[in-house]
């Protein structure tokens, strides 16, 4: 029996409506779920499969794209504090399709295993990132190394180790140096010091406006987010605040506060630093620390751009370290053709 006009419109809409409030009840209830399947669904359209690979018992979770090429090496990119490897989507973005691109949860980020203090110090963690690059065998030929923030220092620190297995490396708003100015973040840092206090950390926030303050203290351009995609953020986050604190603790620790400071006379691979001008997580003046130190070194910096380069400058970012993967690759090229 056919259906009459009324009743398919009705029916059609039905149809069209339960999707609507499914998520709208899940924006509404469940936003920290919801925020984690757009992450799937973003990974899923530009090309990213998330994977596993084991060094013994420990367990890495990574994303990837792509397989190793001739012409350009592979990319490793290491995120920073409290982040996971979904914070380059937006870089991953802008590079090419077929570039080899592997993004890995830092170690007791997200997927990875956690485990203790010992391997969430500076080299500990430089430790399990070469256990990383050996189990999914990125060992067999020179890769690209970007790191940002607590993952710059430690793409500085595996530079200064493990030279052989390196191309190159990019290092954005790197942790580890001894900046000539004091960041608005530092300087609190200090504060808290002399305090003696410790439940007040900026990165790590359990109120909606601690997260605010989080946000604006990390983006020059303010996000202006909306409320319930502020709530699932924070939902992610709150359970991991204790893990959060270990890891802080660690890295601010005498071990590992100034690690690239003490080991960039040992990096001898080509550098790029980038640097949002308006950093007021780590001064923009650690910029000119690397480029003393290492004087071929490239240095880019980004006007009207703060600490999460990757969020606020992605295309820029993409370009930059894309120019900078040809520029090393002709460099290889002439050196080839005069030896």
């Amino acid at each position: 029996m056919e259906l009459g006009v009324t009743k398919t419109i009705i029916l059609a809409g039905g149809i069209l409506v339960l999707p609507v409030l499914a998520f709208v009840t899940s924006l509404l209830f469940w936003p920290g779920t919801l925020l984690k399947a757009y992450n799937w669904y973003w990974r899923r359209r530009l090309g990213l499969a998330v994977r596993y690979s084991h060094s013994g018992s420990y367990r890495f979770c990574y994303s990837s794209r792509g397989t190793p090429g001739s012409a350009t090496p592979s990319l490793l990119m290491l995120h920073g504090f409290s982040a996971t490897k979904d914070m380059w989507l937006p870089v991953v973005k802008y590079l090419p399709r077929n570039q080899h691109v592997l993004c890995v949860d830092m170690p007791g980020h997200e997927g990875t295993s956690r485990t203790g203090a010992e391997d969430y110090s500076i080299h500990g963690q430089v430790g399990r990132i070469h256990q990383f690059v050996q189990s999914v065998g990125l060992d067999k030929r020179p890769f690209h190394l970007i790191g940002t923030s607590m993952g710059g220092n430690v793409a500085g620190v595996y530079a200064a180790r493990h030279p052989a297995h390196l191309a190159s490396v990019t290092l954005i708003c790197p942790a580890g140096l001894v900046y000539p100015t004091d960041s608005q973040f530092i300087s609190h840092l200090r504060e808290l010091e002399k305090s003696q206090e410790q439940e007040s950390i900026p990165l790590i926030p359990s109120t909606p406006q601690e997260l605010e303050n989080m946000l604006r203290l990390c983006c020059h351009t303010p996000l202006n987010l909306p409320q319930q995609v502020m709530r699932g953020l924070l939902d992610n986050r709150i359970p991991n605040n204790g893990f959060y604190k270990e890891v802080f603790m660690e890295i601010v620790g005498e071990k590992s506060r100034h690690s690239l400071q003490e080991n960039l006379h040992l990096i001898t691979v080509p550098m790029q630093v980038i640097w949002g001008k308006e950093d007021q997580v780590l001064d923009v003046s650690g910029a000119a620390v690397l480029q003393a130190a290492l004087p071929s070194c490239q240095v880019d910096l980004l006007d009207d751009c703060g600490h999460s380069v990757a969020l606020e400058r992605p295309r820029k970012a993409a370009k930059l370290i894309t120019d900078f993967l040809s520029a090393q690759e002709l460099s290889g090229k002439d050196d080839k053709k005069y030896s």
